[in-house]
């Protein structure tokens, strides 16, 4: 597995040919919820941007209408960081400087929270447990490899975040 640590100013980690492939598919996939499946209705675009103002519709619509643009545009870019940075379809060495590694820690964030609501993560949830469960209902359905990829996305994201605050 990879492991982000500090290098010369930049945090680096090594992915081998799968991780890129799921990271690349997670940013991805990002993009196209902000962009083309972009609907409010959605529950995971209601997590990744949510009401402000919960009990004041019409305040939450106006403050939607000033943010909602360049919140979509930053998290587009964010995704988009992951993509850049990737090796291209093979492993490879991952370098950033301190303002990619933040991009990368915002996306990864939004990465879980999208998957956490398609899974109906929690804040009590085990992981390891729910992991556990779907393995013995049935070791090769999708919900193994997204609960897999959920967790291997919060390991990258505490890897980087102990890398940038060593």
């Amino acid at each position: 597995m990879s492991m982000f640590r500090r290098q010369a100013g930049h945090y680096v980690a090594v992915f081998a040919v799968d991780e890129v492939r799921v990271l690349r598919k997670v940013a991805s996939e990002v993009v196209g919820l902000l962009t083309d499946g972009f609907d409010h209705t959605d529950p995971v675009v209601g997590r990744l941007f949510p009401a402000v103002y919960p009990q004041d519709a019409p305040g939450t619509a106006e403050f939607r209408r000033y943010t909602e643009g360049d919140l979509k545009t930053a998290k587009i870019d964010q995704a988009g960081a992951i993509l850049a940075a990737l090796p291209d379809d093979a492993g490879g060495e991952v370098r950033l400087d301190a303002e990619a590694a933040e991009a990368w820690l915002r996306a990864l964030n939004d990465a879980r929270l999208a998957m956490g609501v398609r899974l109906e993560i929690k804040d009590g949830t085990d992981l390891g447990e729910e992991l556990d469960d779907a393995v013995a209902e049935d070791p090769g359905s999708s919900r193994v490899f997204q609960l897999s990829v959920y967790a291997y996305l919060g390991y990258l994201q505490e890897s980087l975040l102990n890398a940038l605050i060593d």
